[in-house]
């Protein structure tokens, strides 16, 4: 859909009289900072081997699918985390890839973040199929819960029916304590598991806090274009697994991270190559995901890679930001890479292909090197506070005035349609609401847009504009 599209839905054939405005006013006049508090929680830590099970079990303990799962193991790369509560207890699940202790590559990455991941957390769950039974990795990760000295939860997962509950008594030579026998599948077991997470947690002091309503800023882009790099970079860790095979994420990853004077909630998401309707698996819950966490957003950082011409994957993502009228900014990856001919190119064809987006700041940087890195930090709060600007009833008619007095609309078939009020109906994105005598046409709404950014800037940030048209006697 487009931005005249969607300003068209907003179109409105009933009358404009008097209660509406004054409805609107009130609205209008309250104030339109958002408010950003933080929520201590504690984290337990979802760990185990390949294909036991965790993220089956994770999607059982939120209640809905949220985890991608898949017959095959491997899908979980990052550690992800997801808030949610058991008998008005809130607590965070972390979800990890599979450990295993042998490994290079891709795999290595994955190992390292679940041993981060059990010294990050207040609790730890540890997963095991119980009709293979215990393996050597789960010894280490054993070992490695003990070293940690954080509560350890052992479960049985995949006890199906009475018969795979005989298996469960192997498990206690393991040294944990009781093992609970659970279904993740079928949810067989997961309310006492539920119930002894909660009592555990009573007992320890959270720590570890999730950032609930801190200002959220979405990494999207296509496969290998640095997201994930950024996100490293930002954070000043391996927070993400980086690798050079394209669609290495898989989940949206939360990150909190301290940019300027502000914290923030970094969100790097799984890489778009395909539409919906080409996407198959893990893919399409990624691109599901990726869609989810930008409509979630505050502020969508947009990457591009500089050494490539701009695709027509790249112009489609652009256009899920848009018709989520989410704040943007362009970062433009991998300059490090970009030489003086391809910088020519390279501006034409940002003004050629992303014209429809020119209210959106951009960046140049190398989420590599950390070139450039530095400049987000003024950036984003520019953004965030455009995104939050309102604009007095007042200042918004005395504009309206002057522009009509200056430009009137074009008169069609005989007739001239005039804004009789106007009042901006909220924020994150602006929205404005023309009251008027008859039909205001797109170019007219474009020519109200433009004006609005030169007079009051809104950098970053989309403005909707909708008509509300007087009824005709």
């Amino acid at each position: 859909m487009t931005i005249d599209e969607r300003f068209d839905d907003f179109v409105d054939d009933t009358l404009t009289d008097e209660d509406v405005i004054n409805d609107l006013l009130s609205d209008s006049e309250v104030d339109g900072e958002t408010s950003y508090v933080e929520k201590r929680l504690a984290t337990v830590a979802i760990i185990g081997r390949p294909n036991v099970g965790k993220s089956t079990l994770v999607n059982r303990i939120l209640g809905h699918r949220e985890a991608v799962v898949e017959d095959r193991p491997g899908v979980t790369r990052d550690r992800i985390f997801y808030p949610t509560e058991w008998n008005g207890c809130e607590f965070l699940v972390i979800d990890t890839g599979g450990y295993e202790s042998k490994t290079e590559g891709l795999s290595k990455s994955i190992r390292e973040q679940v041993e981060f991941t059990i010294a990050l957390a207040d609790i730890v769950v540890l997963v095991i199929d119980v009709s293979v039974g215990s393996q050597r990795d789960d010894e280490v990760l054993i070992e490695l819960a003990r070293r940690s000295s954080k509560p350890t939860i052992l479960v049985a997962n995949k006890v199906d029916d009475e018969a795979k509950e005989l298996l469960v008594g192997t498990l206690w030579n393991l040294g944990l304590g009781e093992p609970y026998p659970v279904s993740a599948l079928h949810g067989r077991g997961s309310g006492e598991l539920l119930d002894k997470v909660v009592d555990s947690i009573t007992t320890i002091d959270a720590k570890t806090l999730v950032h609930s309503n801190l200002p959220r800023i979405s990494l999207v882009g296509k496969p290998n274009v640095g997201k994930s790099s950024l996100l490293n970079q930002l954070t000043g860790m391996q927070r993400a697994v980086v690798h050079h095979v394209a669609g290495t994420t898989v989940d949206p990853i939360d990150e909190k991270v301290t940019l300027g004077n502000r914290d923030w909630m970094l969100v790097d998401t799984a890489g778009i190559r395909k539409r919906y309707t080409q996407a198959e698996g893990q893919e399409y819950y990624a691109v599901l995901r990726t869609n989810a966490a930008i409509e979630r957003s505050d502020i969508v950082l947009m990457l591009i890679d500089g050494s490539e011409p701009i695709s027509e994957q790249d112009q489609r993502i652009l256009s899920f930001v848009e018709e989520a009228g989410r704040s943007l900014i362009l970062v433009i990856n991998k300059w490090d890479l970009v030489d003086e001919e391809r910088r020519l190119y390279l501006e034409r064809e940002i003004e050629l292909d992303l014209a429809h987006v020119s209210w959106a700041p951009r960046i140049n940087l190398s989420a590599l090197t950390g070139r450039n890195v530095g400049k987000l930090a003024p950036l984003l709060e520019t953004v965030l506070e455009e995104w939050n600007k309102r604009i007095s009833t007042g200042q918004l008619n005395q504009f309206i005035k002057e522009i009509e007095s200056a430009h009137p609309h074009p008169v069609r078939s005989g007739k001239q349609p005039r804004i009789l009020f106007a009042t901006q109906a909220s924020t994150c994105p602006p929205r404005f609401i023309l009251f008027a005598t008859g039909f205001i046409e797109a170019g007219y709404r474009r020519f109200i847009e433009r004006r609005l950014r030169e007079k009051f800037g809104f950098i970053g940030t989309p403005i909707q504009i909708g008509v509300r048209m007087r009824k005709r006697k």
